[in-house]
């Protein structure tokens, strides 16, 4: 049997900037998560390059000597080459061809009518004035280049102040792709790939990449499609051969300005289209209104889709990887309650989430917005999970869900030994400390879900007539019954449960 090849994975480096205001600490967690990111993406990361600056270069993003350690890693030549094109006429050519030819034949006629009769005395003492001369001149120049080099020279040192070296695994081929941890301009993506002679990509790109691949369902592939075209619209470019302008209809059109019209077409299309399916949604979540909701929020690769699992018994899909899942999914807690509650999984948040991103993906975070409780899932053994727990808790707010009332699990303890955890608990009394594969743990946030709920849950009592016993379906759902009596007048029922429900249910069968 013939073995299959294995395959072969491009090859990246990674480019990062560290700013004052950013510690080593998160600067090497911003790097180790881009590595994941590209890692997930299909890629290899062999080498990293990092420089601490005030500021992103404006035209590089690197200053000039890290910019050449890059492209020594890629085998570009370091520097920004025009890619201009000398554009000239027929007319114009012929006329710069004549020109070079009668310049040819004036230097060949003075060469020829030239004498050699002058006196050895005349050509020495020339010889020698003209010698001290190139001294004296050959001494400034060389004192200016000294000057210039040096001035360069301290200007690439303050540049580079403080620069990190570059962290090389380079063994096998050269890499291919730079991946840039920041978000870049068009004009600086150009640059760097003039500079480096590889493909460039910036962490923006990087997942919304990750998210069109990872995408499954219809509305999660409009939203990440509409999310996809807004960031590729700005930095669409001509080709290097250069196309012509169009002709016949919208003539005079260049090719990128047709395809940034088909673009907008395209985006207006699926924004007709999402709406379409965000309306639907609304239906769905209206109908679940009165039930009892909890939604798992937090950093991606947190275990939210194990807790999900855990918790339900679903099959969602659970992966040690950064956006395995994009599309919203509920289930019911298992075992099932009474009132029955509903679990719901959203989409993993990330340091520097493309705004287009959080705007493609409003409806599915609006599970976050409607839930009853909001969970905060973060992983405990990650050291920076702190900053990740405060961009979950930003991107919330901006949605407004940051009134959601909400409880923090501190998840994936079982990677924690004792002492860890009890410094844990000391500092954050009111979380809870699990792992979402020990069934102990997962019983107890199960007690945990159903508590909360309780607490705010009243005793009431409701008759039901005997002509409405169709209808008794309706308690059960939605309400705990304690107590159950017959009279004359129907079914006694003492139920508890929230006070919207039952004064829902009081009012109904009261009709």
């Amino acid at each position: 049997m013939s073995k299959t090849p294995p395959v072969v994975r491009p090859r990246a480096v990674l480019v990062g900037v560290q700013f004052p205001s950013v510690t080593d600490t998160e600067h090497a967690a911003d790097l180790a998560e881009l590595k994941r990111l590209v890692h997930t993406l299909g890629y290899d990361a062999v080498a990293t390059v990092s420089q601490r600056r005030g500021a992103l270069a404006t035209g590089t993003v690197l200053g000039k000597g890290k910019l050449k350690d890059l492209a020594a890693l890629t085998g570009g030549p370091g520097v920004i080459t025009s890619g201009a094109r000398d554009r000239t006429s027929k007319a114009r050519a012929k006329w710069e061809a004549a020109e070079e030819d009668s310049e040819a034949e004036e230097t060949s006629e003075e060469g020829t009518e030239a004498t050699d009769s002058e006196s050895e005395d005349t050509e020495s003492e020339g010889a020698e004035t003209e010698g001290t001369e190139s001294e004296d001149t050959e001494s400034e120049d060389t004192e200016a280049e000294d000057s210039e080099t040096d001035d360069s020279e301290a200007e690439d040192v303050d540049e580079d102040d403080d620069a990190s070296e570059p962290e090389e695994d380079v063994s096998g081929p050269r890499p291919t792709v730079v991946v840039v941890d920041h978000e870049l301009s068009p004009s600086q993506l150009r640059n760097l790939e003039k500079a480096t002679g590889a493909q460039v990509m910036d962490r923006t790109g990087v997942i919304v990449d990750i998210f069109h691949r990872h995408a499954r369902s219809h509305e999660a592939r409009m939203q990440v499609e509409i999310a996809r075209l807004t960031y590729l619209a700005p930095r669409l470019r001509e080709s290097s051969g250069g196309r012509e302008r169009q002709q016949g209809r919208g003539a005079g059109d260049s090719a990128v300005e047709l395809d940034r019209r088909k673009i907008r077409d395209r985006l207006a299309e699926l924004r007709a289209g999402l709406a379409v399916i965000q309306k639907e949604q609304d239906h769905r979540r209206y109908a679940r209104r009165e039930q009892l909701r909890v939604a798992l929020v937090g950093y991606t690769n947190a275990g939210k889709s194990s807790l999900m699992r855990a918790l339900t018994g679903s099959e969602v899909l659970v992966a040690d990887q950064l956006f395995a899942t994009l599309d919203t999914t509920v289930r019911a807690l298992h075992p099932e309650t009474r009132p029955r509650v509903l679990v719901s999984d959203t989409v993993g948040f990330i340091q520097k989430l493309p705004h287009d991103l959080v705007a493609s993906f409003r409806s599915t975070l609006d599970e976050a917005l409607e839930a009853s409780l909001l969970l905060y899932v973060v992983d405990a053994s990650d050291p920076t999970w702190k900053l990740q727990l405060e961009v979950t808790r930003s991107v919330l707010r901006e949605i407004g869900a940051h009134t959601v009332p909400s409880k923090l699990l501190l998840n994936k303890t079982d990677r924690l030994d004792q002492a860890a955890q009890d410094a844990l608990r000391a500092e954050h009394p009111e979380a809870v400390l699990l792992s979402a594969h020990r069934p102990d743990d997962v019983a107890k946030l199960r007690q945990v879900i159903i508590q909360f709920f309780e607490a705010s849950m009243v005793e009431a009592h409701l008759v039901i007539p005997y002509a409405s016993q169709g209808r008794i379906g309706e308690v059960y759902e939605h309400t705990t019954v304690l107590n159950e009596e017959y009279d004359e007048h129907g079914r006694k029922l003492r139920v508890r449960g929230l006070p919207a429900a039952i004064a829902r249910l009081t009012q109904a069968f009261q009709a």
